[in-house]
């Protein structure tokens, strides 16, 4: 069946125009004005903005971490995505048991999602040693399963040495494959947890204070540094939280060094660390990096505005308020760190970021669709609106005011960090490879519906 998408605005990354969208076999056949088609249905988006699908390349459905695993499996987490307005998901691998093969995590993670997943998806590999079987593995993974990208960690318990972390940098960028990094400097921040739990201050304020902004900025720092010396690597900078790790990342930019990427996430140009005051909504908000100042949330819009970052994810990995992070409550070390956000994304980056005036349409697009789908080999499959394009599609009513609340939402978990907040422009309908998946915010889709994306090599790797 053929299906037609007429009257609406179309907005791709590149610009804004009247138009309808011609969807036959699951992919975008035409763009133009005024099609027709006789035997087509008719999806009359007048008054509403036609944008791709989105893309969220940092999600952690099923994780499992430490003692926690996050609410949402690969169900639950993409039915939340999908009446989000993200129709395509690269999710994050949680660590393996001690010594494991790269192989371990993957088909691992296959036994989770498949025939679970409602959307698109695919996954990073996790790297927590490094030998040379480990090095050989990530060619392997790439070519045989399609996992194009691997994650390394500059903290926690399996976190690499800088000389593990020039070996896989020297190995990728030998192979095309982008390392991501969650950048933190782990000597400081242990010590400061240390410190504050020794002398009684386990309050969940001390959170931020124990992981300062420039902990995160060092990293970078240090990471970028890296990279270079392996050759410029790809590398791929994941959740950026503040105004000083930003300055790092300009720094590079300014000397052009190549092939490296930086992501933000909603929650770190939206929120602050006046949560951390109130108990309730600190324990909510626990995440890793934290919540910053209105000063962050001001630098990172403007170096959306001005094109420096690339990406904007949401790293949505929750834990139930009334349960999990309830682990927390005396001591803030104990409690898992993560928040739901998958499913807010959109709307909010609209409202907040393009209705402000903070970002053009045409970036939210970019950011949030087809530079997540260039990053990581998924273009111009996904991310995109293009002949030839998957016919993932969303409509969103620009006028639709409402208030953002828990109530509204599909996670499987009990809150939203956004609980209140005003909100412009809502999704009407969410559409997966010509199929319609959300209607007025009701699901449609169907369990393991969901595609599993073997990806090329990225932007960053050719």
């Amino acid at each position: 069946m053929r299906i037609l998408v007429k009257n609406g605005t179309i907005a791709t990354e590149s610009e804004v125009f009247q138009g309808d969208i011609l969807i036959e076999n699951e992919k975008i056949k035409e763009i133009g004005v005024n099609l027709s088609s006789e035997d087509a249905k008719i999806i009359d988006a007048f008054g509403q903005y036609v944008l791709p699908g989105a893309v969220d390349v940092h999600t952690h459905m099923d994780l499992q971490a430490g003692k926690y695993r996050a609410v949402d499996d690969f169900y639950d987490g993409t039915v939340a995505a999908a009446c989000g307005g993200t129709t395509t998901i690269v999710d994050h691998m949680a660590f393996g048991p001690k010594g494991c093969s790269l192989w371990h995590q993957v088909e691992e993670y296959h036994r989770l999602a498949d025939g679970k997943a409602v959307i698109d998806y695919g996954f990073h590999g996790v790297i927590q040693h490094v030998n040379d079987s480990i090095l050989r593995e990530m060619k392997e993974i790439a070519d045989k399963d399609g996992i194009t990208s691997f994650k390394i960690y500059m903290t926690y318990d399996f976190m690499l040495k800088d000389d593990e972390i020039y070996r896989v940098l020297k190995q990728a960028k030998e192979d095309g494959i982008v390392i991501a990094v969650h950048c933190e400097n782990d000597g400081v921040i242990n010590y400061l947890r240390n410190e504050y739990r020794e002398n009684g201050c386990t309050e969940v304020k001390y959170h931020p204070l124990s992981r300062p902004a420039r902990c995160e900025a060092e990293a970078v720092n240090r990471m970028l540094h890296i990279a270079a010396m392996a050759g410029d690597a790809p590398l791929y900078i994941v959740h950026l939280s503040s105004k000083e790790g930003l300055m790092e990342i300009m720094r590079a930019k300014a000397e052009h060094q190549k092939n490296f990427a930086v992501e933000t996430c909603t929650q770190y140009l939206t929120l602050t660390d006046e949560v951390y005051e109130d108990i309730r909504e600190g324990l909510k908000a626990t995440m890793s990096p934290p919540l910053r100042k209105k000063e962050d949330n001001d630098a990172l819009w403007q170096a959306l505005h001005d094109d420096v970052i690339d990406t904007v994810a949401t790293d949505h990995c929750p834990f139930n308020f009334g349960k999990e992070k309830q682990a927390g409550a005396k001591d803030f070390t104990c409690c898992p760190n993560g928040a739901p956000g998958v499913e807010e994304r959109v709307c909010v980056m609209f409202s907040e970021g393009v209705e402000k005036g903070r970002i053009t349409l045409t970036q939210m697009v970019k950011y949030l669709c087809t530079n997540p789908s260039r990053m990581y080999g998924l273009y111009p499959q996904k991310g995109t609106l293009l002949p030839g394009s998957d016919a993932d599609i969303v409509l969103l009513d620009p006028k639709k005011e409402w208030v953002l609340t828990h109530a509204d939402m599909h996670s499987a978990v009990d809150y939203t960090c956004y609980e209140g907040m005003p909100v412009k422009g809502r999704i009407t309908l969410v559409m997966q490879r010509g199929k319609v998946i959300v209607k007025d915010n009701k699901f449609l889709g169907a369990k393991g519906d969901g595609k599993y994306l073997k990806r090329n090599r990225s932007v960053l790797a050719k």
